[in-house]
């Protein structure tokens, strides 16, 4: 796992540090305090180069696991980034009610009717649960689904925000809608690259989430959809660690421990990535997986 986070902080110090890689950042520093855990980390996981700092990321990781847990979930710099920008925006620190979530405690959640959805991003080290004063809740609500980077859930009566780096999408607690099994069949996977911002050329790591029926076959295929439509040029898609028998050979069978390579000359400036699933398909499996909008220069 944490070469796997290696490897995409390693593709940060090959880039321009001059543009920051995401659209939502913090200021490079990041204060969380975990209650049920009784403890707290202050990190600087941002230095004044662009590089992020490998201890500070494993600390952040470290604090943001649940109590009962005994392992720690995988982390990106793109959920630190987002608390990061939370946490700069509040000027305090982020009070942690819930992160990682390991899939046998988010089952043993639902099995006593706690308000755990299936296939929840907390088991993914995509999501936190965060407290904050009542009169910060709704505010903070409204500018996360301004930023339309992310999923935002508001919960006034329990006094905290849920915040995730998933598609963007809003609810509350009435609206939640977590005891349906949405994401059952892998009817809601998605892909992330690894930052929102390259250099023309430079490959982009691609995770998958939301594989709640492994395996996904992908053709070894992608392409970049640009804003303001058109079909876009094609992209290679590889496997991380496989030797790939190039496009058009056989798909790639991932499941949400694979890691994509995506490389090739985007024929758009901003655009997101579109990788499309091989037939057949399991269960209600989409036939295109899309990933965040990103741009290059």
């Amino acid at each position: 796992m944490r070469a796997v986070v290696a490897l995409a902080l390693w593709l940060a110090t090959g880039a321009i540090a001059a543009e920051p890689r995401f659209f939502v950042m913090g200021n490079g520093s990041l204060e969380i305090f975990n209650p049920a855990l009784n403890e707290r980390v202050q990190v600087q996981y941002l230095g004044p180069d662009g590089r992020y700092d490998y201890a500070a990321i494993d600390d952040l990781r470290h604090i943001l696991r649940s109590r009962g847990d005994v392992g720690e979930g995988e982390i990106t710099p793109r959920f630190v980034e987002l608390l990061g920008h939370l946490y700069a925006r509040t000027g305090r620190p982020l009070k942690l009610l819930s992160g990682y979530r390991s899939p046998s405690l988010n089952e043993s959640m639902r099995r006593r009717g706690k308000r755990a959805a299936f296939g929840s991003m907390h088991t993914e080290g995509l999501a936190a649960d965060l407290a904050f004063p009542q009169s910060e809740l709704l505010p903070l609500w409204l500018h996360v689904r301004e930023l339309g980077c992310c999923g935002a859930g508001y919960y006034p009566a329990q006094g905290f925000l849920h915040v995730d780096v998933g598609m963007p999408r809003y609810w509350d607690s009435t609206t939640t809608r977590v005891d349906e099994n949405l994401s059952a069949g892998n009817a809601r996977a998605f892909a992330r690259t690894d930052f929102d911002r390259y250099t023309a050329g430079e490959m982009m790591m691609v995770r998958l989430y939301g594989v709640t029926s492994p395996p996904i076959r992908l053709q070894r295929a992608a392409r970049l959809l640009p804003d303001g439509g058109g079909t876009g040029a094609p992209l290679t898609v590889d496997e991380v660690g496989a030797t790939a028998p190039g496009p058009g050979a056989g798909c790639i069978v991932a499941d949400r421990t694979t890691r994509l390579l995506v490389k090739g000359a985007p024929a758009t400036p901003r655009g997101h990535l579109v990788l499309t699933t091989c037939e057949p398909r399991a269960e209600r499996t989409p036939e295109r997986i899309e990933a965040n909008p990103v741009t290059f220069r």
